[in-house]
């Protein structure tokens, strides 16, 4: 019988509707969440960019596996090594660290990983690459590298031009490192509302990543991989010749935030709590901070647009102003504005057709901060 860490055995879920589960659960909508996979995939079939769907959105291997099972994928990115890890652990055999690993107990965890799987990481300083190097030529291992090229979201990475390709000049002779190319990501541009403005924020900000993929290959250096991207500017980041691999995640979950941007795409995930305190036009439910994600914007209520919460700070509970005439114990839905916070918050997800139980997949990589 299949357990989930603290909670009742998956199995006794199974057939059950939505309203007999213990509150709060993370949710998901196996049929909305396929679609999306399937949409996703079908929009890189053909192409010379593939996708390479991020790990830090859901955190579960179950879903990552469902991805590149979709199709028109060449790997799972993710955000930290032990992600990484937990990936490794479930079969997945090609996965990319988009972030900087520093620290020398993580650089041994770092090279043990790469000879069980074809990892890559990315770097925007030469420290970085020597640490990995060390660490690797200890152990007979092998890292691929991205050098990761700040393309206007001032948070990682080395300056575009001949800050980038002195870095990647400095990497080939390192023992145990190869160097597979640029990473860039457009982040400033994610959470554009307007699709011509972020259009036009993508290409502004990946012509920089192009025009140093093409100094580094003049000077003789091959560039097998240039990766980037996200959910919200994969339409344009994905028609961009030169561009190998986006960086997609909250496709397959699909908070409102992104929904605002993606429209074609279904929200799948839903955090179900219940009315536990009434009052006229007032309900407080048993969900807060420690079950929602808040950050793009305050949770809202599924199917009750009325329905308000004015503000969300308390741990525990949910205040609801212009609420139905709900009763004491009902379930509600709540809709997250940050579908990555959110899944962090939780331990498993309780998957769902026709609002009944149809799986319990658990959340491997929630947690995993290092």
């Amino acid at each position: 019988m299949n357990s989930v860490r603290g909670h009742l055995p998956a199995d006794d879920w199974i057939g059950a509707p939505l309203q007999d589960l213990d509150t709060p659960a993370l949710l998901l909508d196996r049929s909305a969440s396929d679609y999306n996979l399937q949409r996703m995939a079908e929009f890189f079939r053909g192409r010379g960019c593939q996708l390479r769907p991020h790990f830090k959105n859901h955190k579960c291997v179950t879903l990552a596996r469902r991805q590149l099972d979709a199709g028109s994928a060449v790997g799972i990115t993710c955000a930290k090594l032990g992600e990484a890890e937990v990936l490794a652990d479930g079969g997945v055999g090609d996965v990319l660290i988009a972030n900087q690993v520093v620290g020398s107990r993580k650089m041994a965890r770092l090279a043990e990983l790469a000879r069980r799987i074809d990892l890559k990481v990315a770097v925007d300083d030469i420290r970085q690459a020597e640490a990995i190097s060390q660490a690797a030529a200890a152990t007979g291992a092998t890292v691929g590298v991205l050098v990761e090229v700040d393309i206007g979201s001032a948070r990682c990475g080395v300056a575009p031009g001949e800050p980038a390709l002195e870095l990647a000049r400095r990497i080939l002779p390192l023992a145990g490192l190869r160097f597979d190319g640029l990473q860039a990501y457009e982040g400033h541009a994610v959470y554009v509302n307007d699709p011509a403005q972020r259009e036009r924020l993508v290409r502004q900000a990946f012509d920089q990543a192009l025009q140093t993929r093409r100094l580094v290959e003049a000077s003789g250096i091959e560039v097998r991989i240039l990766s980037g991207g996200s959910s919200s500017t994969h339409q344009f980041t994905g028609t961009i010749e030169g561009v190998t691999e986006v960086q997609a995640g909250s496709y397959a979950t699909m908070d409102w935030r992104y929904a605002e941007m993606l429209p074609d795409f279904k929200v799948a995930l839903s955090v179900l709590a219940r009315v536990i305190s009434k009052r006229p036009g007032v309900a407080v439910l048993d969900v807060g901070l420690k079950g929602a994600g808040c950050e793009f914007g305050l949770p809202r209520i599924k199917d009750h647009p009325q329905a308000q919460i004015p503000s969300f700070v308390s741990e525990e509970h949910s205040i609801v102003c212009n609420a139905p005439d709900w009763k004491i114990g009902q379930a509600v839905e709540l809709l997250p504005s940050h579908a990555c916070t959110t899944c962090n918050l939780h331990r498993q997800i309780v998957v769902h057709e026709d609002r009944r139980v149809v799986d319990v997949w658990p959340i491997e990589g929630s947690g995993k901060l290092a």
